[in-house]
């Protein structure tokens, strides 16, 4: 595949180069590859997830958002694509779509400017100025580092008007549940109180639980009135994004295992990222 690439585009360039920086293994990759093309003065770096599916006009569209006055680093929402039509990928594809990506937009309302770590650009000044990606080496929630220290410098981050897809591919449920626990236990190290508080977004695992304690008429009803109200916010985004429409039966389930993934983030530090076990502070 690479080698069909390269007669395609005969200006990239292969980089195999396993040396260590840091603890963070994708940050070491990056490194190498600068390093094989250091960026010039006025160049733009994108940086974008492996898994990560794009229509035409993204590098377009992020470097028209990184272009605006103020800005320093564009990102990106993006939405789950199942790469299998299981149940296991369709679960994680809608934590994506339905929970995640509504989160993003509204702490970006209440004026949070987070950097998604799936697609990312800056120009190469920018990224000298705040120390380079070794500066990212010892934190897992790299994105989140460069954000900040983005914003250190006076910058803004900005929101491109385009939604990647990033491939779910477990098929296991416990290759799942570790993936969303490592996501949920870097979350939880990063804003321990608000990802606590984050557990409320679940309505339809709290109206389940209270059926199960008070089963009567008006908690079935809450129950039904909670279930339909998730149905019609995810069809919306469906809409709005031209995916496929999800299925309504899935949000019980996803509901239940993300409420479920709120105490099993505080209940240690450890994480397993590309076969190696990770441990917090390190971000």
């Amino acid at each position: 595949m690479v080698e069909r690439l390269r007669t395609r585009f005969p200006h990239l360039t292969l980089v195999i180069d396993p040396t260590p920086h840091g603890a963070n293994a994708k940050v070491a990759n990056l490194i190498n590859m600068l390093a094989a093309h250091p960026p010039a003065a006025g160049e733009i770096v994108v940086i974008a997830d492996s898994d990560i599916h794009a229509a035409p006009d993204l590098l377009r569209r992020i470097v028209a958002a990184l272009a605006q006055p103020g800005m320093g680093l564009a990102t990106t929402l993006y939405t789950g694509l199942p790469a299998h039509p299981g149940l296991v990928p369709r679960l994680g594809a809608t934590a994506i779509s339905h929970i995640f990506l509504p989160g993003a937009l509204l702490a970006r309302a209440l004026g949070r400017q987070d950097c998604l770590g799936a697609t990312m650009a800056l120009r190469a000044e920018t990224l000298a100025a705040i120390g380079g990606l070794p500066a990212l080496s010892d934190h897992l929630a790299d994105d989140n580092e460069l954000g900040r220290l983005v914003r250190a410098t006076g910058l803004s981050v900005a929101l491109a008007a385009t939604v990647p897809a990033t491939t779910v591919a477990e098929t296991a449920f416990s290759d799942l549940l570790s993936h969303e626990l490592r996501w949920a236990r870097t979350i939880r190290a990063l804003v321990p109180a608000a990802f606590a508080l984050s557990a409320i977004q679940y309505p339809i695992a709290w109206a389940l639980l209270a059926l199960a304690l008070l089963p009567s008429g008006p908690t079935a009803a809450l129950f039904a009135l909670a279930w339909t109200a998730r149905a019609l916010a995810a069809r919306g985004i469906d809409r709005a994004l031209s995916l496929p429409p999800s299925s309504p039966a899935l949000l019980p389930l996803r509901d239940l295992l993300s409420l479920a993934l709120v105490p099993a983030a505080f209940a240690g530090s450890r994480v397993r990222w590309r076969g190696a076990l990770l441990d917090f502070p390190a971000r």
